[in-house]
């Protein structure tokens, strides 16, 4: 009895999981679905880009300070700098556009798994930036391929969420995360004088909009403390759970769709 107890709690964790992992990545959107996925990806975000500065000495969520940097090198005569820096904004722009294409390619198709594929595609190159850095770390050419990896993959992530949520959320940087906060909080301590005026045309602060600026602020923030911590003490193992919290999270919509196709092909 017990034994049959057991199973039927891990079943229903089980089916828990899958059920919550589905909502979060399902084609039909909500803003709660919006808020969880953009923490997760949010600490996936912070925690790679803190991680790659301690092993490689640069950002690579952000593409501001890369593109400041080639005016400065283009000025300086530091050529080869100047090239790096193209090559790394053109392979955030690459990881951007292949979501791009996965997603609508996805949506034309009618797929359910249409945001799993870009989210799967995520989790195998963070699980090969740190298969290439367990085996290559320290050998000529690593730095540079690895700055490409990171950028193509925080380009990738960046454009998801924001297909996902319809512009609403950004993960991969937190300036314009800040910038409205500081908007929101600005809007929140406006004294409106005149009482008298119609409510439409008073100023109010967004509360549900501060609360998942400030929760996405957060878990950037434990991402880089877990990246940064990871990195220091389990080097490029530290990974391995990046890539495989986000393969939780796609791999109930890819195994729906496979099976709805397999079933679409078995029936005569």
């Amino acid at each position: 009895m017990n034994r049959q107890h057991r199973l039927r709690r891990k079943r229903g964790l089980v089916g828990h999981y899958a059920r919550s992992a589905r909502r979060i990545i399902a084609p039909g959107r909500s803003a709660r679905a919006d808020t969880r996925l953009g923490m997760v990806l949010a600490f996936v975000a912070g925690a790679a880009n803190a991680g790659g500065f301690l092993v490689m000495g640069q950002y690579t969520s952000h593409m501001s300070g890369i593109f400041s940097s080639l005016a400065d090198n283009l000025v300086l005569g530091a050529f080869g700098l100047v090239i790096a820096g193209t090559v790394a904004l053109m392979s955030f722009v690459a990881g951007a556009a292949c979501s791009a294409i996965l997603i609508n390619w996805g949506r034309r198709g009618n797929r359910r798994d249409l945001y799993a594929r870009p989210l799967l595609l995520e989790a195998a190159l963070l699980l090969g930036f740190g298969l290439l850095g367990g085996l290559a770390h320290g050998a000529s050419g690593f730095t540079p391929l690895a700055v490409l990896m990171l950028c193509f993959i925080m380009g990738l992530q960046n454009a998801t969420v924001t297909k996902i949520s319809g512009a609403r959320i950004r993960t991969t940087h937190v300036t314009g995360i800040i910038t409205d906060v500081g908007i929101e909080l600005g809007k929140l301590v406006y004294w409106n004088r005149d009482q008298t005026c119609p409510e439409t045309s008073r100023v109010r602060a967004d509360r549900p909009k501060l609360r998942l600026l400030s929760l996405l602020l957060g878990f950037f923030f434990a991402g880089g403390l877990f990246g940064a911590f990871g990195f220091q003490s389990w080097g490029f193992a530290t990974c391995l759970p990046l890539g495989l919290l986000l393969l939780l999270l796609a791999v109930p919509s890819l195994a729906d769709d496979l099976l709805k196709r397999r079933r679409a092909l078995s029936e005569p």
